[in-house]
């Protein structure tokens, strides 16, 4: 698999970003796109590999859970996890986007929304059992990701779990260009968020140039 164009993705991140607005250039996107999902480098048509594979191992505890996915983009992982029994609420900060994802999916069973991952609805709060980031925190600046991942974690419900996965790299490592890498150290935030990481896998994908990724479980306390 070749890696996507990501031209425009960081001319309009780094015009939404120089206004202060660090979330607006996701619709800008959609909304350029025109239905062309080329153009969102994201977008692949088909459940993220890395979440199959982690949803493979784990279906039979997956089903009926309530599950959120955050940025859930053109909704493939969504339908993916309420294809597996789960009832799911899906939210973007793109309207365009879930304009999208309803027309993709007439008959879905997903629950999508329209919201912002740094203020997320109080009546999500300890409500999933399940809740899926994939490439979220990535594409936010630094000074905006433990805000995110406050957020990300009040919806985790006693025993649940949220299950990251996003590009990994050394702290040392410089971050490059968007989307930019997380590091373990970043993440060590979730456990002040009361989450404890209960699985850390560090690979590379199948991608061309291959990409270092981290998948990381988290689980609150019953």
């Amino acid at each position: 698999m070749t890696q996507p164009d990501r031209t425009t993705a960081r001319r309009l991140a780094q015009e939404s970003l120089a206004k202060g607005d660090a979330t607006g250039w996701f619709d800008a996107l959609y909304t350029h796109a025109q239905g062309d999902e080329a153009q969102i480098p994201w977008a692949d048509m088909r459940p993220n590999a890395s979440l199959t594979a982690w949803l493979a191992r784990r279906a039979a505890t997956t089903e009926k859970q309530r599950a959120l996915v955050i940025g859930c983009g053109l909704g493939d992982d969504a339908e993916a996890l309420a294809a597996l029994g789960c009832r799911v609420t899906a939210f973007d900060v793109s309207a365009s986007a879930i304009d999208w994802c309803r027309k993709r999916f007439p008959r879905t069973r997903v629950d999508y929304s329209v919201a912002d991952v740094l203020n997320l609805p109080t009546a999500w709060h300890s409500t999933f059992d399940l809740v899926v980031e994939i490439y979220t925190l990535q594409v936010l600046p630094p000074e905006l990701r433990q805000m995110a991942m406050a957020q990300m974690a009040q919806c985790v419900a006693p025993g649940g779990t949220l299950l990251l996965i996003a590009r990994g790299r050394e702290p040392t490592e410089e971050r490059g260009t968007m989307p930019w890498p997380l590091d373990r150290d970043e993440l060590a935030y979730f456990s002040q968020c009361g989450l404890e990481a209960t699985s850390f896998e560090d690979f590379f994908d199948d991608e061309d140039p291959p990409v270092r990724r981290f998948r990381v479980e988290h689980r609150r306390a019953p």
